[in-house]
């Protein structure tokens, strides 16, 4: 059957691609998984017990052996091996618009174009959150012929994974905040009868929020605990979205159960009135936690509408979170394929540098490629054209010719390059096509992706699916094949306030940083301690421009960046330093697409979704 994304909706073409889809057996046998490795979810989704797969692969006391992170130590040189087969490809993109310029479309399609050119390649992306799903962006499950299926339970329920992230981060709030309540009514000889030691919580040194995965701007800021003394403790609270959880960045990051039992137990949920930490096991809640956790280890295996396999495990927002698909299944993907392609989180500044300088350190692989994703949308963006608005038409700048703007813009394009070379890696920069790019805009592009010294494809995936994803998976496979020198961007030794400078120069292109009283303070006290010292800096800034300020477009000059406050992630692994006005919890727009989801009342079918 031939589908027109051009006359076609994603969620129609996904329903009827879905109809001939490989059963999911089928196409995880195709990868050299093992029956018993295989936990079906369905005719088309499976979870993969990692476990077993890694133990046949990779014994377990070899990865013990190469793994010397552990969930306090920081950050390791060497991480969960080194025996991968598969060449090692990342995704990442330009600043983009408040739509995004289809990095997970292009993942998709780079799976589809080398699947077309005979090799074994298999994809990792990270699950939608249903805070864009239902917001302005959509889905994350790609678009048109470059799209993952089945497209309706992967972007709203899927396998739980969000919603046990959701549970057992809410079932730390309930500990805290209900032992706080006991701890406020009760002397010490009742809290002695229940078992408990009084812990004397701070109300104003709580370091949690309860999350939803929605965006929800008006839960930013609540008062919990109204009424009377059995009602709670009146205080000071909020939520953010649900991707932003510490427990998501664990399941991003662990490299098996043990690990990730070990990383719960050491969540900071709060300080008490001296200033010492308070944790899950202090609150005894991090047994439940990880219960609640369990089968999140395992990723998830979907496929391509043209019978790829693609693994989606982890979340998604890199401006506020770590924002990549998880080391297991970029671990499990680079022993079972030839080549595989995994995705990073917004822009090359914010979620290319964590993949690079975060999670290559800890989990050992270092890429062999990285594709930048562009669009000639974005580059008259940043090149001055009119602001692009969720819910507002777009101007006619975007849809006509304008190689005034094209080529201004590319000095944004042009900066994501050389942060990308800064990891000693040549990268590939694809156009994603749009049916309105004019030839000279696209070749305007090349010449300047290809004079500052990278390769350049015109990809149409999105239209033709592999096919059309054909020229750039060949640059792929020649970039993957040139001998590269990836390295760190700075030594685990550097000092925090070193580590932040550095990247807020080198990458960001900062005059330098400024601290407010209270983010300096932390950052003191966390220099000296050496079980926080050498922690990574998981930075939490906007991903719509290079700078801290979301409106500044193209590549900013003569400014400094304001880090505001600084959050630490003990389980996971990460300080993280809160730039500017950047918040866990996005808000919903004046248009979001719930307004045009719904079902078919005779078929019980979603419709919809894009």
């Amino acid at each position: 059957m031939k589908f027109d994304p051009r006359k076609m909706k994603d969620w129609q073409i996904a329903e009827a691609a879905e109809l001939n889809a490989k059963p999911i057996t089928r196409l995880a046998s195709g990868l050299g998984l093992l029956k018993n490795e295989i936990i079906p979810m369905g005719r088309l989704i499976a979870k993969i017990d990692c476990a077993k797969v890694l133990d046949r692969l990779a014994p377990l006391e070899t990865r013990q052996q190469s793994c010397l992170m552990t969930a306090s130590d920081g950050l390791s040189l060497t991480g969960l091996g080194t025996s991968q087969r598969a060449k090692y490809i990342d995704v990442t993109a330009i600043t983009p618009t408040p739509f995004g310029e289809g990095k997970t479309t292009t993942t998709i399609g780079i799976v589809q174009g080398l699947a077309k050119l005979g090799k074994t390649v298999c994809g990792a992306i990270r699950q939608p959150s249903n805070g864009p799903t239902f917001n302005i962006k959509g889905s994350a499950a790609g678009g048109g012929l470059s799209q993952c299926v089945p497209l309706v339970p992967l972007s709203i329920r899927f396998t739980g994974d969000i919603d046990s992230i959701t549970n057992a981060n809410n079932l730390a709030m309930v500990a805290l905040t209900s032992r706080m309540q006991h701890e406020n009514n009760y002397d010490d000889a009742r809290l002695a009868k229940s078992g408990l030691k009084r812990l004397d919580i701070d109300p104003k040194k709580i370091q949690m929020k309860w999350v939803i995965d929605f965006c929800a701007q008006s839960l930013r800021n609540i008062i919990i605990g109204r009424g009377g003394k059995m009602d709670g403790l009146e205080m000071d609270s909020g939520f953010a979205i649900s991707a932003s959880s510490e427990l998501m960045a664990i399941l991003a990051v662990s490299k098996d159960l043990p690990d990730m039992r070990s990383r719960i137990a050491k969540i900071v949920v709060a300080c008490d009135k001296k200033g010492r930490e308070v944790t899950t096991a202090d609150l005894e809640v991090d047994g439940a936690m990880a219960a609640w956790m369990a089968e999140t280890i395992n990723p998830n295996l979907v496929q391509t509408i043209e019978g790829q396999p693609v693994f989606v495990h982890a979340g998604p927002f890199a401006n506020i979170a770590i924002g990549q698909s998880s080391i297991i299944a970029d671990m499990l993907g680079t022993k079972l394929a030839d080549y595989h392609i995994t995705e990073s989180g917004f822009g090359a500044d914010v979620g290319y540098e964590k993949f690079w300088n975060l999670k290559c350190r800890m989990s050992g692989l270092a890429p062999d490629a990285v594709v930048i994703v562009a669009t000639i949308r974005a580059l008259k963006m940043h090149g001055g054209g009119p602001a692009v608005k969720p819910g507002a038409a777009l101007s006619e700048d975007y849809t006509k010719e304008n190689l005034e703007l094209v080529e201004k813009g590319c000095e944004n394009l042009i900066a994501h390059i050389e942060i990308v070379k800064k990891s000693g890696i040549r990268p590939v920069v694809c156009i994603n096509s749009f049916g309105t790019d004019s030839k000279a805009e696209t070749e305007m592009v090349k010449k300047n992706a290809e004079q500052n010294g990278t390769l350049c494809a015109v990809s149409n995936h999105w239209l033709e699916g592999g096919k059309g994803a054909i020229q750039l998976a060949e640059m792929v496979i020649s970039a993957a094949e040139e001998k590269n020198n990836f390295k760190f961007l700075y030594e685990l030794e550097t000092p925090l306030r070193k580590r932040i400078e550095i990247i807020a120069k080198q990458i960001y292109g900062a005059d330098g940083v400024e601290y407010t009283l209270e983010a300096l303070k932390k950052v003191v006290q966390l220099e000296k301690d050496p079980q926080t010292r050498n922690l990574g800096a998981c930075m939490a800034k906007t991903h719509l421009s290079l700078s801290h300020d979301p409106n500044i477009k193209g590549k900013p000059k003569g400014w400094t960046l304001p880090v505001k406050d600084i959050i630490i992630y003990k389980g996971a692994g990460f300080i993280v330093p809160v730039i500017g006005n950047i918040k866990l919890m996005p808000g919903t727009a004046s248009n979001p697409t719930f307004r045009n989801i719904d079902i078919d009342v005779e078929t019980g079918k979603v419709k919809g979704l894009f």
